[in-house]
C-alpha cells in the first residue's frame, strides 16, 4: 500500500494484474487498491470463482480495506456463436447491472497467441480485433472516470507547471 501511495503522485492509474487465484498476491493487491475491475470469462465456471471474488472482497472491505470498490466487470473470451456465451453475459448483468462494461472482449486467435510471444496484444497485432476491443474498453473505463479523475489530472499538472515556473523565476 505504501508503493502505491508513492505512485499516486506520478500516475493517475496504477494497474495491477493479478492472477486469477485468490492467493496471497491477490490478497494484497486487494487490500491495497481504491478499486477492482473483475474480468470474467464468458465460460461455465467462471459464475462460480466470481462467487467466490465477491466474497473475498466482502472480507476484504470489512477488514483490511473499507475503500474498496467494484470499478466494473469485463467480459472476456466472448464467442457470441455459442448460447452459453450470451448466457453468462445475461446472468453477470442480472447479477452487476450498470457494472458491466459495454465492450466484450472476444476469444480471438491473436490475443491466444500473443502471451506465447511474450507480448501485449497492443504490440503484437494493434490492428486485431482484440486489440481494438481492449483499447474500446480502456476508452470505457476513462470516459466512467472523467469527472473523478480528470479534475486530478488537471490540478497535478497545474502545480507541475507553476513548480516550473517557479523554480525558473528564482533560478
Amino acid at each position: 500500500k505504501k508503493a502505491l501511495q508513492e505512485m499516486k503522485e506520478k500516475f493517475s492509474y496504477v494497474i495491477l494484474d493479478c492472477p486469477p487465484s485468490l492467493g496471497l498476491l491477490t490478497i494484497n493487491a486487494l487490500a491495497a487498491a481504491n478499486s477492482i475491475i473483475i474480468p470474467i470469462q464468458c465460460e461455465y465456471y467462471a459464475l462460480e470463482g466470481v462467487g467466490q471474488l465477491i466474497k473475498t472482497v466482502t472480507l476484504i472491505q470489512e477488514n483490511l480495506n473499507s475503500e474498496l470498490t467494484i470499478e466494473g466487470i469485463l467480459m472476456t473470451l466472448a464467442d457470441f456463436r455459442t448460447n452459453l456465451t450470451k448466457e453468462v453475459i445475461e446472468e453477470v448483468k442480472k447479477h452487476f447491472g450498470e457494472k458491466v462494461y459495454k465492450t466484450i472482449i472476444p476469444r480471438t486467435i491473436k490475443l491466444t497467441e500473443a502471451p506465447g510471444f511474450g507480448k501485449p496484444i497492443a504490440l503484437y497485432d494493434n490492428e486485431s480485433t482484440g486489440a481494438r476491443k481492449y483499447e474500446e474498453v480502456t476508452l470505457e473505463i476513462l470516459e466512467a472516470n472523467k469527472d473523478t479523475k480528470m479534475e486530478d489530472i488537471i490540478n497535478k499538472e497545474l502545480t507541475v507547471n507553476s513548480e516550473e515556473r517557479h523554480g525558473e523565476e528564482i533560478g
